[in-house]
């Protein structure tokens, strides 16, 4: 079990990647730029480069992205990058995401019934 995986289950546990980013930034005097706002923007740019693998692929093209290593490996880093700046995000607002999608999902059930 890496540290951050929950017990007995090897998944791994959001509060304490939520942590293990706090910690980095703190040994890095980080904390007086992670306010909300240079966050979102962070977020915001982290997303535009996932976006950019994708920008002129085919849906074809973008539907094999992981085929190919390199390609597979910018992909998970860029998704890595945003969830990093998400959960920052979150922690610095006092924001429980997961908490929040699940809330999110049962207004969307309301609001798009199945048929």
């Amino acid at each position: 079990m890496t540290e951050d995986e929950g017990p007995g289950d090897g998944v791994p546990d959001v509060a304490r990647l939520q942590r293990r980013l706090a910690e980095f930034a703190a040994a890095r005097h980080w904390e007086p730029y992670h306010t909300p706002k240079n966050l979102a923007v962070a977020l915001s740019v982290e997303a535009s480069e996932l976006v950019e693998i994708f920008q002129w692929l085919t849906p074809e093209q973008s539907a094999r992205v992981m085929e190919e290593e390199s390609t597979a490996h910018r992909v998970r880093d860029e998704v890595a990058d945003v969830l990093a700046y998400l959960l920052q995000f979150c922690e610095v607002l006092g924001i429980d995401a997961l908490t929040a999608l699940s809330e999110k999902i049962d207004r969307n059930e309301l609001r798009f019934p199945a048929k």
